[in-house]
């Protein structure tokens, strides 16, 4: 489908090393214009709305443990947006020059301390890059799975991470999903493991 072109430009509001704002001059249908405003980690030559990609800027790990595969890591991880703890899945960004497969594995050591053995079987569409939330970025990202094994260990995180790392089962992923803070990304990838077979944890990819 042709790309439908509903601005006149864009201009750059902040200079962060991480994360910037930018001010889109958006027309609506009837070709009135208005102030459009959102974020993210691309500078100007790589925004979306420029080039029509959807290159995953991060990707989500989903962790069946090997010597347990009816339990899955996840981490609680101190989010600074919403000043609390949040359940998730070991994620991370993938660096230049990076593939989301090798983030995968270096995100979960630096998160967790633990090893990262990548399924690849099963349909690449489940592997898509996938747009998280259009109406105030253009971020995209994927998911890698694989197995986790080894030893839980705190010391490759940054100081900015304050992670407390969990092995759960299927009854502890229930309760997490029905009393915690979960972000949706994880809480969707819980609902499958909720439903998956131990004996064949991918078998859902087809």
């Amino acid at each position: 489908m042709e790309q439908k072109k509903k601005f006149t430009g864009i201009q750059k509001l902040t200079d962060n090393p991480f994360l910037n704002l930018y001010h889109i001059d958006a027309l609506a249908d009837s070709g009135k214009p208005f102030d459009y405003y959102f974020v993210s980690r691309n500078q100007e030559e790589n925004l979306k709305i420029n080039t029509g990609g959807a290159e995953p800027e991060g990707i989500v790990i989903y962790p069946i443990w090997k010597d347990d595969p009816g339990k899955i890591v996840m981490i609680r991880q101190y989010r600074y947006p919403i000043g609390d703890y949040l359940y998730e899945l070991p994620a991370g960004l993938v660096d230049a020059g990076e593939t989301p497969e090798e983030a995968a594995v270096r995100e979960m050591k630096e998160e967790t301390g633990l090893h990262f053995t990548v399924y690849q079987g099963g349909k690449s569409i489940y592997r898509l890059p996938f747009f998280f939330a259009p109406g105030f970025t253009d971020e995209t990202g994927g998911t890698v799975f694989g197995f986790a094994s080894g030893k839980i260990d705190e010391k490759y995180r940054e100081d900015t991470e304050d992670i407390e790392v969990i092995l759960a089962d299927r009854q502890e992923a229930e309760r997490i999903l029905g009393t915690e803070r979960v972000s949706l990304r994880c809480a969707y990838l819980l609902m499958q493991f909720l439903h998956m077979e131990p004996e064949t944890p991918f078998a859902f990819l087809g």
